[in-house]
């Protein structure tokens, strides 16, 4: 079994896979401040209430947005597990040509879900991560990582517009039934909402139009992360939801540079 743990800004997701199959996924909340034995004394228990003994785990591999996180992080699986866990970045393989003016700045979750997405689907691809922020990938089927757009995620704008504005509440993220609302808290929920939905549809709109001409074919729109669910339910611009997309690049990529030991 391998461990594979994705750090982002505001949660880490993590889950163990016994060959290709997704045993089990948890989510925990990012905190800085955590120690090497705090992060493994959380892993043993998470492991623990699954009946998993670690014992079990042949290998790990992390993903990280969150430079400042992956020294307590990475000595406390060596510590713990007893494994040197593969971190994605440079020198790891991942079948994506990276045609970034600077590679190194892709965030190693972006490539992540780029390689889940062209091994499963193998056409032009938009991906849409909707995390802390939002990301838009585009990949050809070529397996061409081409760039794409970064937009403050649903829960920062909400958030911004909650702590910017004295008068306004804190909401639930919901969608509203209509767009002409009565009161603050549902005209806030529109707005964001419905705002979101549009700027889903246009990026994804103009993003398509570039992509295809220089690649010719269909164009698959791929979503995943926390809210796109919520989201891909009243659009017609987002063709599937995955999500376990990330969880699934991080077992592609393990086994990759495993062959590679």
């Amino acid at each position: 079994m391998i461990f594979v743990i994705d750090v982002g800004n505001t949660n880490i997701v993590l889950g163990v896979f016994d060959k290709d199959k997704l045993k089990v996924n948890w989510r925990i909340s990012t905190d800085y401040t955590r120690t090497a034995d705090e992060f493994g004394i959380q892993f043993l228990a998470l492991f623990s209430n699954e009946g998993i003994d670690i014992s079990n785990i042949d290998g790990i591999i992390v993903s990280s947005v969150v430079p400042n996180i992956m020294h307590s992080l990475t000595h406390s699986l060596r510590k713990y597990f007893h494994i040197e866990p593969i971190v994605v970045g440079p020198g790891v393989k991942t079948g994506i040509n990276i045609k970034y003016d600077n590679p190194k700045e892709v965030g190693a979750d972006r490539i992540v879900n780029a390689v889940a997405a062209h091994e499963k689907h193998n056409k032009n691809l938009i991906i849409i991560d909707f995390g802390t922020a939002t990301t838009f990938c585009a990949v050809s089927s070529c397996a061409d990582y081409l760039g794409g757009t970064i937009s403050p995620g649903i829960k920062i704008s909400a958030d911004a517009l909650f702590e910017k504005a004295a008068k306004l509440p804190s909401i639930s993220l919901i969608k509203t039934e209509n767009v002409i609302c009565k009161n603050t808290i549902t005209s806030m929920q529109s707005g964001i909402i419905n705002g979101y939905i549009g700027l889903v549809e246009y990026i994804v709109k103009k993003m398509k139009g570039e992509l295809k001409s220089n690649n010719p074919g269909e164009v698959l729109v791929i979503a995943t992360g926390g809210l796109s669910k919520l989201i891909a339910k009243y659009t017609e611009a987002i063709d599937y939801v995955d999500s376990n997309l990330t969880l699934d690049g991080l077992r592609i990529i393990y086994d990759k540079n495993k062959k590679e030991d």
